[in-house]
């Protein structure tokens, strides 16, 4: 099994060094092509208007500089054009993508590209259970539970383009609860916080903070799975279509 990793917290982050980890356990065909730099919030972006440039740092390892998405187009249209990745892997995130953000989400997006490619994708993110930790979060449950997330997903087929979204809980290794599989779940954005305040030179400044978890009967969703201690693998597909709207917009323009 050819294995291609990518990110989107960039080829040095601690994230895709557990990432390597957990693919070392399924293969030893391990490809790495990441973003040089820090792409989060990048979404399903792409660069358009300046090149793109790929350093080598050693065989099947590789850097690019752009979003997530041009790492791994960059990987199956050049780097591994010959040599394609039977199974796209992207994260570990340092931090969750969970309900709507996986719309933003670089990682998940990653994972996106990989999935109207044609590849098998997975998009892994570790949540950290406050701010401030930097690159000092714990990847514990990644690290000790990834391959055991993971590893049934890649003995089943998939339909076309879907990804899957799996996100660790906050928690130590040998406190998690187990594996439950979720839909995506919601955040409350009416009631979206804004933190309000002035640099040291007197300019105001905002920062966005994230709304409450809607919670749904029997804890149903992403957001709940972890907020629960559980790791949430969460199925996502490409067809943004609302289908119970067709017939009645049909019926609106006749």
């Amino acid at each position: 099994m050819r294995i291609l990793l990518t990110n989107d917290d960039g080829y040095h982050a601690r994230g895709l060094a557990v990432l390597e980890e957990i693919a070392a356990a399924f293969s030893d065909d391990v490809w790495v092509v990441a973003p040089a730099e820090e792409q989060s919030g990048a979404g399903h972006s792409l660069t358009l208007t300046r090149p793109l440039r790929i350093r080598k740092f050693a065989e099947k390892r590789f850097a690019v500089s752009g979003t997530p998405t041009d790492a791994v187009m960059m990987a199956l249209a050049r780097i591994m054009k010959d040599n394609p990745p039977d199974v796209i892997l992207s994260g570990v995130n340092r931090g969750a993508n969970l309900a709507e953000d996986v719309t933003y989400s670089g990682t998940v997006s990653a994972a996106m590209e990989g999935a109207l490619a044609g590849v098998r994708s997975i998009a892994l993110s570790q949540v950290y259970s406050r701010e401030g930790l930097g690159d000092a979060i714990p990847f514990s449950a990644a690290r000790e539970w990834g391959a055991r997330a993971i590893g049934p997903l890649l003995k089943m087929d998939w339909p076309a383009r879907t990804l899957v979204n799996v996100n660790f809980p906050a928690l130590p290794a040998d406190q998690v609860r187990g594996i439950r599989v979720v839909a995506q779940g919601l955040r409350d954005y009416g009631r979206l916080q804004i933190v309000s305040n002035h640099d040291p030179r007197g300019f105001e400044y905002h920062w966005f903070a994230l709304g409450p978890t809607v919670e749904t009967p029997a804890h149903a969703t992403d957001l709940e799975a972890v907020q629960d201690g559980h790791i949430a693998v969460t199925p996502l597909h490409l067809d943004l279509t609302h289908r119970d709207s067709l017939d009645m917009l049909t019926q609106a323009y006749r």
